[in-house]
């Protein structure tokens, strides 16, 4: 499975590292993933989500049911 946040489309991106001496090597910066479990009241059942910590505290301050309503809108299989 993909490096991608499932609600925010946050992915892994490049950037150099630095070294003491100033050598630019390639580098990946990955974002905060977690995956987690949600109680989705309104159909009775759970549900798993992989998320970054920024799109679990926009499940925090939207709710859980309109942030998977605007993810099935955009297409996205829950």
């Amino acid at each position: 499975m993909a490096r991608v946040c499932q609600v925010t489309g946050k992915k892994p991106i490049t950037g150099n590292k630095v070294s003491h001496s100033n050598i630019k090597t390639k580098r990946r910066f990955l974002p905060n993933l977690q995956t987690k479990r949600f109680f989705l009241a309104e159909e009775d059942k759970w549900i798993t989500l992989k998320l970054s910590s920024e799109a679990i505290r926009t499940i925090n301050k939207k709710g859980l049911y309109t942030v998977v309503k605007e993810l099935r809108a955009a297409g996205t299989h829950i």
